[in-house]
């Protein structure tokens, strides 16, 4: 069965950006593209009552939002376009996308934030704090990067927390599914004065988590190490180099709920400098392979 990846749709240029992203992600991995606009449901005002040819206007607008959006997506890529009904967009892709069964739901920045940079919205707040599938955030200005650069490299941020080989395994798959690089990324923030044992102590962390990381990797696979050293978390991502094919993955907070995300104050924090598009897994699986 051919991987399906929801991308949350608006006729705005949050829309646009999660759709070159879902796009790239989806003609890498031969997946098929589900565009979902999710309208309020009948049900969102018990002031107002409902009105059928309004509620018909707007699904007449938000279908040919999406034609629109089905005529930009690449030649190659299987497509479909759903208008739907929810108690909030977030909810309703969510809804999509386990209809579908997909490897991963695409939003976009909100409005405003700076060029190829993350500003979270309402939604994608909302699915980073609810969603049991992984969430892929498109930074603004994703529509305006070259669709024939795919997907070249995908770098997991690991360390050696609970949930470490899960986000290890996501990101295997994906950079196998993509044929894609694969880069391992630990950041360290040195909140010390500088000095050498505060870098000595950040190379020996360093090397612990790769060592752990590579011995979790199949002998046939390589992947580069890189270290982000930095006052601040911010600081370390800002100083890394960043391919416009790249795609980095982190694990969600060991605070999250079991079966759902949550976004954790280093991942939250990245988010400010990293200019390519990141994606949120959950933190553990079942036995069977599936997400838990």
């Amino acid at each position: 069965m051919t991987a399906a990846i929801v991308v949350g749709y608006t006729a705005t240029d949050a829309g646009r950006d999660a759709l070159a992203v879902g796009s790239r992600l989806a003609a890498a991995s031969e997946a098929s593209l589900v565009l979902v606009v999710v309208l309020p449901a009948e049900s969102r005002s018990v002031i107002t009552p409902p009105d059928a040819s309004y509620d018909r206007y707007l699904e007449q607008e938000a279908e040919a939002w999406l034609d629109d959006a089905a005529a930009g997506v690449p030649e190659g890529i299987t497509r479909r376009t759903v208008v739907r009904f929810g108690e909030s967009f977030a909810e309703g892709l969510l809804e999509a996308a386990h209809e579908v069964e997909a490897s991963h739901i695409v939003v976009g920045a909100a409005n405003g934030g700076l060029r190829g940079r993350h500003r979270l919205g309402t939604v994608a707040t909302e699915l980073l704090h609810s969603a049991d599938v992984p969430v892929v955030l498109a930074p603004e200005g994703a529509r305006r990067v070259d669709p024939a650069v795919g997907v070249t490299r995908i770098t997991a941020a690991i360390g050696l927390r609970p949930g470490a080989e899960v986000l290890l395994e996501e990101s295997l798959a994906l950079a196998t599914s993509t044929g894609a690089e694969l880069r391992l990324l630990s950041l360290v923030a040195i909140d010390l004065p500088p000095g050498i044992a505060g870098t000595e102590s950040a190379a020996v962390h360093a090397d612990e988590v790769f060592v752990h990381a590579r011995a979790a990797l199949p002998e046939n696979v390589e992947a580069d190490a890189v270290v982000g050293l930095g006052g601040s978390i911010e600081e370390a991502v800002a100083h890394l180099s960043w391919e416009p094919g790249e795609f980095a993955i982190v694990g969600s907070s060991r605070l999250a709920r079991r079966r759902r995300l949550f976004l954790g104050s280093t991942a939250a924090k990245m988010l400010h400098e990293l200019p390519v598009p990141m994606i949120v897994v959950p933190r553990s699986r079942t036995k069977k392979g599936s997400r838990t």
